[in-house]
């Protein structure tokens, strides 16, 4: 499983280290997530700067596309030279996009009106791009996943995981990153979020 995780100019950390890092858990089983930009050095809201490890075109390729967010998400959704270079194919990847990137995925048409979650400041912006925005974490239509708050990150990772890969390895993951004396809270928590989506073909 080849896995893109889009990463802009102004990228939130949490959004692509975390996903990156749960999803790499299951390096030796194929599995490689990449911070995909497309620029070769993007800089994060917070001034960290970062060398890709795939440009943007590899997303088109990939097995899985997770889209983070950032300060300058609305900028990218403006930008349509930008998007152009984003061809997703739900019908053949899994796709899911965190806080502002549902922004994205509703500018790329991947969404329409069904019920999206995101982070709160960029709530108003989805719902103008005719999004119905829901008070919730996580949720997935078919092969497209969106989720909503910083922390939300591990909900993406266990989604993607169990649908690519066994919910088995699933748990195993977020296990692994879990809190010392509140792994089997943490692991039952995130399951019980994404395990009512894991079995949508």
């Amino acid at each position: 499983m080849q896995i893109a995780v889009l990463t802009f100019d102004g990228f939130n950390e949490l959004d692509s280290f975390i996903a990156s890092t749960i999803l790499n858990r299951l390096r030796p089983l194929g599995w490689n997530a990449w911070i995909t930009s497309p620029d070769d050095e993007v800089t994060s809201m917070n001034g960290v700067t970062i060398r890709r490890q795939r440009p943007l075109e590899f997303a088109e390729e990939a097995d899985a596309v997770l889209i983070g967010s950032g300060i300058r998400t609305r900028d990218v959704a403006r930008d349509g030279a930008l998007l152009a270079r984003l061809r997703l194919d739900p019908e053949r990847q899994l796709i899911g996009a965190q806080c502002s990137g549902t922004l994205l995925l509703a500018k790329l048409g991947l969404i329409g009106d069904l019920p999206a979650c995101t982070d709160l400041t960029t709530k108003p912006w989805v719902i103008e791009a005719g999004v119905n925005v829901i008070d919730a974490p996580f949720v997935a239509h078919g092969n497209v996943a969106t989720a909503g708050g910083c922390l939300s990150s591990h909900y993406l990772a266990a989604w993607m995981i169990a649908r690519g890969g066994s919910v088995e390895q699933a748990r195993e993951a977020i296990h692994y990153v879990a809190p010392v004396g509140e792994k089997d809270v943490y692991v039952e928590r995130a399951m019980a979020v994404v395990d009512p989506y894991v079995d949508a073909k």
